[in-house]
């Protein structure tokens, strides 16, 4: 799972990562929003099975990651960020691209991903053949205990 897409480099990714991703999502998720996951709970998924995690970075240093799993003949974006400083270069394209193309290479039929509503991400999901099939209402509690409702999208792959 290595590319080159417009300068991003893609590779798989594996738990020495884990330092890189957490500096990733601390710089990439808004902390009044509580999206951003430990270490350990990144760790703790990326020991299960069907799980795997791509890197992205751009001229040598990591600029995003995205963290799947598959679940029989599905897989589901857990996590997708990109370092402020390297968005609009494609690297959550290439990134979403890899997932779907690793998904699609397991025999997957269908990718799913859950979006907190008013995140700008959904312009990209949408681009990339996603559609909003399902919402739950003040699922997400942000730091300040403001609820957010949770938008449910899928691709199938045909």
């Amino acid at each position: 799972m290595s590319g080159t897409v417009n300068l991003v480099e893609l590779r798989e990714g594996g738990s020495q990562d884990l330092a890189s991703v957490s500096t990733i999502m601390m710089d990439a998720f808004d902390a009044r929003y509580g999206e951003a996951w430990t270490s350990a709970q990144c760790l703790g998924m990326l020991s299960l099975p069907g799980v795997w995690l791509v890197m992205a970075s751009i001229d040598g240093r990591d600029a995003g990651f995205a963290l799947s799993r598959i679940i029989a003949d599905e897989a589901e974006l857990l996590l997708l960020a990109t370092r402020p400083a390297a968005r609009r270069r494609g690297v959550a394209g290439a990134l979403l691209r890899a997932v779907i193309e690793e998904a699609r290479g397991r025999g997957v039929t269908r990718v799913h991903l859950e979006v907190r509503s008013g995140n700008d991400a959904v312009w990209l999901y949408r681009r990339e053949g996603f559609e909003k099939v399902g919402e739950r209402r003040e699922y997400y509690r942000g730091r300040s205990g403001q609820l957010f409702d949770a938008h449910t999208y899928a691709r199938d792959l045909d």
